[in-house]
């Protein structure tokens, strides 16, 4: 196994991968910004060093630096965690270059899964359903107003390199979608520095559930069954569960066999989701491949009792799978909520000093974080400061251990999301299991104004 390895993420993943090399032996070297100096990953790790200051792009986005300082440490391996560098393909093809091994599949893997249209392509090809639409750049906006007649609307306009809900909107008609796809455009050419543009059929009210997977280079592939993440807010997920309370046996098997299938069609190694919208009817299309550790990971590791960064490590230093498909165990139910440092009413961002800091505690109740008592909120990275985890014999006992569990979290000195997670698990529409992307436009609005007076 590796001796070290650096952790080119901060907050609770940087957190929750220490520990995870902490019970291996592995000695971790963190690196971090200005803004985080006093940051919990930088006094968990064994080593620290500073990229630069606070703002992403003059710090945790500094791929030569980091790659200078593994040198410098001696790390062998890097573990990108999620968001920032874990899907850029080119920093894992100069982890290759400077003799580091990337925990994650390859840069190529990475590249073709980083682009819409691509990985369209390539689903098609492995017979994989997926969304129908085009696989091709639209040209222009008659383009787009022509296949659209065709294909009658709505319709999706999205982007190929797009994510976290950036560059896609629902049209109507040919007016809006003329307008949509130049907007859109200009907006993923300023984001992604792509401007490729395709159209999608719109799926009213649909559920998002995807699936995660593990494949070692012998090529083992395995499913560890299903996570229901249809609560989200702009595109961002708010509440996740595992098992879905909208899968039976039979859909379960039929997803987990064909996300298998199209990880083994673009030669996947590591741990990685992949994403399904699922309509009414429970006809699922492949929405997109994540190719790193998920956010919500704690709830499948909880069903399944396997530690994903653990596997992870283990594929990545060259271990084959050491369990098979008819050994994963699907055991209760879990719940994620994830805790935002943010106004609950208008949502806009809460920085500021965390005054106290009150964890839920219980056999049940797990708690991620990389923050702590006076640990500081800045405006310069994502709103996420921790998430809570609970599990059940069922997904009735996990609601309550959800519902107590919230009740004993205190956060002061800075506003969070910790009401607006009230409202929805005693929501009538949560406990029934009718979760669809739409959950939170269609419920909570008026729900949290009311809270408020």
């Amino acid at each position: 196994m590796f001796k070290k390895i650096l952790i080119a993420n901060r907050g609770e993943i940087a957190v929750r991968v220490i520990r995870t090399c902490k019970k291996l032996g592995i000695k971790t070297v963190c690196v971090y910004s200005e803004a985080d100096a006093e940051a919990l990953h930088v006094k968990l790790a064994d080593e620290a060093f500073l990229l630069g200051p606070p703002k992403v792009s003059e710090s945790y986005l500094k791929a030569d630096k980091i790659i200078e300082i593994a040198k410098l440490s001696q790390a062998e391996a890097i573990h990108p965690g999620y968001g920032l560098l874990s899907e850029n393909s080119k920093f894992a093809a100069q982890c290759e270059e400077a003799g580091i091994v990337f925990i994650g599949p390859s840069p190529t893997v990475i590249e073709s899964m980083g682009s819409k249209i691509e990985a369209r392509r390539m689903m098609e090809k492995a017979n994989v359903p997926i969304v129908p639409g085009g696989n091709e750049p639209l040209i222009d906006g008659m383009e787009a107003v022509a296949k659209a007649k065709v294909m009658g609307f709505p319709v999706m306009i999205k982007a190929s390199s797009g994510g976290g809900g950036i560059g896609m909107q629902v049209t109507h008609d040919e007016e809006e979608l003329l307008k949509a796809f130049t907007s859109n455009q200009k907006r993923a050419t300023d984001f992604f520095g792509d401007g490729a543009m395709y159209l999608e059929k719109y799926i009213a009210d649909p559920r998002h559930i995807e699936i995660q997977v593990l494949a070692d280079s012998a090529g083992n592939t395995v499913y560890l069954w299903e996570r229901e993440c249809s609560i989200q807010r702009r595109h961002q997920k708010v509440l996740e569960e595992a098992p879905s309370p909208f899968v039976d046996e039979e859909m379960r098997k039929k997803m987990g066999e064909t996300a298998v299938t199209a990880a083994k069609q673009i030669g996947y190694k590591n741990a990685g989701t992949v994403e399904f919208l699922v309509d009414a009817n429970k006809n699922f299309y492949f929405l997109e491949m994540n190719t790193r550790l998920q956010v919500e990971h704690p709830i499948t590791e909880e069903i399944t009792g396997i530690d994903l960064v653990e596997q992870q490590l283990k594929v990545a230093y060259g271990e084959t799978l050491s369990f098979t498909q008819e050994e994963v165990k699907l055991n209760g139910h879990a719940i994620e909520v994830r805790i935002y440092a943010e106004d609950p009413v208008t949502f806009f961002p809460s920085p500021g000093k965390i005054s106290r800091f009150s964890l839920p505690e219980g056999e049940n109740v797990r708690n991620e974080t990389g923050v702590e008592v006076n640990s500081l909120i800045t405006p310069f990275y994502d709103p996420m400061i921790a998430k809570l985890i609970v599990k059940g014999k069922d997904r009735l006992s996990a609601i309550k251990e959800l519902e107590n569990a919230l009740e004993n979290y205190h956060v002061e000195g800075i506003k969070t999301n910790i009401p607006t997670l009230k409202i929805i698990v005693k929501h009538e529409a949560f406990l029934n299991g009718d979760t669809t992307t739409n959950f939170v436009e269609k419920y909570l609005p008026k729900k949290v104004k009311a809270k408020k007076n």
